[in-house]
């Protein structure tokens, strides 16, 4: 029974291999145009390699035997009426084929062999390639060293095959249904260019010697004519023309210029991570660039202009060609006039508000949203029965420092911060009495910029994010004063029982401040700019609670002092082991 068992698995297993060796179907597709006395050849010798699946010659309108030799060695056979030319053979054969990957050979060869057939498969059945051409040893190669490398050379420069003209290739089907089959003997180069493009792995096969017919000086020149067409063609939709002419750079470079300019302008505004400095030198460097390379443009399109008839038509032109540097001077017009418009200059520091609302980048890093788009905030009443809540967005929270469930004081009284009511992200609704404090009214349009100034000096109770292993017993706010602009303070760290709870930090000046558990006054600290203790200790029952004062520290709020409120308040419940 076991003997049996190990001889199944031994037999899946070696059906699965054999299955699994060569997956994917190959066909030859074979153009012919009076090739009677090669065609039979080059079948038998395709349908010769253990590779090959399908042959099919496409006979091209063919005046001699043809079809019948190819037919009497094997092949399928598909007839153009009339001569269509080499590209089009291809792509009907390429459409009536079946297999995965398809081969085409040229009939014409004398002494093709299953090697080099098979030479032309292997890198693609090895997923080596997506394409693989052919280079070979032959009499002459006119057209391409005299046409088609230097135009090559010269339009796409990463293109470095030995015989970019080659006849015979092949490719993965997928790979070449994304291929524009040219009609002519522009064909071969053709699917070279288009595979560049895409990014697909084109692979060089040598094959040896070949030898095939010699074509005329005439047909090389038809040959020459066609390939020149399709590399020029391929030029210009890929755009290598206008990389390479004297306009073209001038377009590119002002357009560069223009953009340097904006980026220089628009960071001198918002982005903090770079100094302004740098900002300003990018942006008079690319203006410089842009009025260099706009003048030159201008000069020489002027000239142009006047060199060509039918002055209507070439302003047409001049405009579809010059249209994107347009549209770039027109976005830096529109972002300096928007920008500079919305300038203020308060005691020699320059700020921006525009009005759409501030572009905030590189916030700080304990926020992990790189770009935030805020305010402006409308002022308007509070909801009924909301006299001691003020519902504001997480955003304005965010500039404030504050975040929803915290409290402040005026006075005497408490006010929660709530969450902004559905599409309502940017109106604070503010209660009365607080709106008298502040001095707003319903109505009243704020910057986000300006969200500080407005609640300068403000009493905020906020709570503190809980590290290690008692957050489910203890929570921690403190208390500061919301601040219009950073100052130097401190770092606090907060521990208990020598594993850190909390960390904040804020401006402490030379007064108290006062430390609460659970409602009762358990420690006030004096705090001296010039003579301070880095640790103070709160015991409570068994436990240590250790309160850290670490260097300075940039904040923009200011810790509460004993006079004015609580800095520290501990509310703990329940266990802490």
């Amino acid at each position: 029974m076991y003997w049996l068992i190990i001889i199944i698995i031994f037999l899946l297993a070696t059906i699965k291999k054999s299955d699994s060796k060569n997956p994917l179907h190959v066909s030859v597709v074979i153009p012919a145009y009076n090739e009677e006395k090669t065609v039979g050849h080059v079948v038998k010798t395709a349908l010769s390699c253990k590779y090959v699946h399908e042959v099919l010659v496409v006979d091209d309108g063919s005046s001699d035997n043809t079809y019948e030799k190819a037919k009497m060695s094997g092949a399928s056979i598909i007839r153009h009426t009339t001569n269509q030319g080499k590209g089009a053979a291809l792509k009907t054969g390429f459409k009536h084929s079946k297999g995965d990957i398809v081969v085409f050979i040229d009939a014409d060869l004398q002494n093709l062999t299953i090697n080099q057939v098979d030479n032309i498969i292997k890198p693609i059945l090895e997923g080596k390639a997506d394409i693989t051409k052919t280079k070979f040893k032959r009499e002459a190669g006119r057209v391409t060293e005299l046409t088609a490398k230097p135009l090559l050379n010269f339009f796409f420069p990463e293109i470095k095959f030995d015989q970019p003209l080659s006849g015979q290739f092949a490719a993965k089907r997928s790979s070449l249904n994304k291929i524009r089959f040219e009609e002519d003997y522009g064909v071969d180069v053709g699917i070279v260019l288009d595979a560049d493009v895409h990014g697909l792995n084109i692979k060089e096969v040598d094959i040896g010697h070949i030898k095939h017919q010699m074509s005329s000086l005439t047909d090389l020149n038809l040959v020459a004519n066609e390939v020149v067409r399709t590399i020029v063609d391929r030029a210009m939709e890929y755009g290598r023309v206008t990389m390479m002419d004297s306009m073209g750079k001038y377009i590119r470079m002002g357009i560069l210029g223009l953009s340097l300019a904006s980026l220089g302008v628009f960071g001198v505004f918002f982005i903090r991570i770079i100094p302004p400095t740098i900002w300003i030198i990018t942006a008079i460097v690319g203006m410089l660039m842009a009025i260099y390379y706009i003048f030159k443009l201008i000069k020489r399109s002027l000239n142009t202009m006047v060199r060509q008839e039918g002055r209507t038509k070439s302003l047409k032109s001049f405009t579809y060609m010059h249209f994107p540097i347009l549209v770039s001077g027109i976005i830096l017009i529109a972002m300096l006039s928007t920008l500079l418009g919305a300038v203020n200059v308060d005691d020699g520091k320059i700020s921006i508000e525009p009005n759409s609302g501030n572009l905030i980048i590189w916030k700080n890093s304990s926020d992990n949203r790189t770009f935030d788009v805020r305010g402006p905030y409308t002022v308007d009443s509070a909801l009924e029965n909301e006299n001691t809540i003020i519902r504001i967005s997480a955003e304005a929270l965010d500039t404030l420092g504050l975040k929803h469930g915290d409290k402040i004081y005026l006075n005497g009284r408490v006010y929660i911060l709530d969450e902004s009511r559905p599409g309502e992200n940017n109106i604070i609704r503010i209660p009365l009495q607080i709106r008298k404090i502040l001095d707003i009214n319903v109505g009243d349009v704020i910057q986000d910029g300006n969200l500080r100034k407005i609640f300068n000096n403000v009493h905020a109770q906020r709570n503190l994010p809980i590290e290690g292993s008692k957050t489910g017993n203890i929570t921690l706010q403190e208390g500061i004063l919301i601040q219009n602009a950073p100052e130097t303070g401190r770092q606090v760290n907060i521990y208990l029982d020598n594993e850190k709870l909390a960390t904040t930090s804020g401006i402490m000046n030379n007064s108290f401040y006062s430390v609460y558990i659970n409602g009762e006054k358990v420690r006030t600290i004096q705090f001296s700019q010039k003579n301070f203790l880095k640790e103070y200790f709160i015991y409570w029952g068994t436990h240590e609670i250790k309160i850290q004062i670490e260097n300075e520290a940039n904040s923009d709020i200011k810790f509460v002092p004993a006079s004015s409120g609580k800095f520290l308040n501990f509310n703990i419940t329940g266990s802490l082991n």
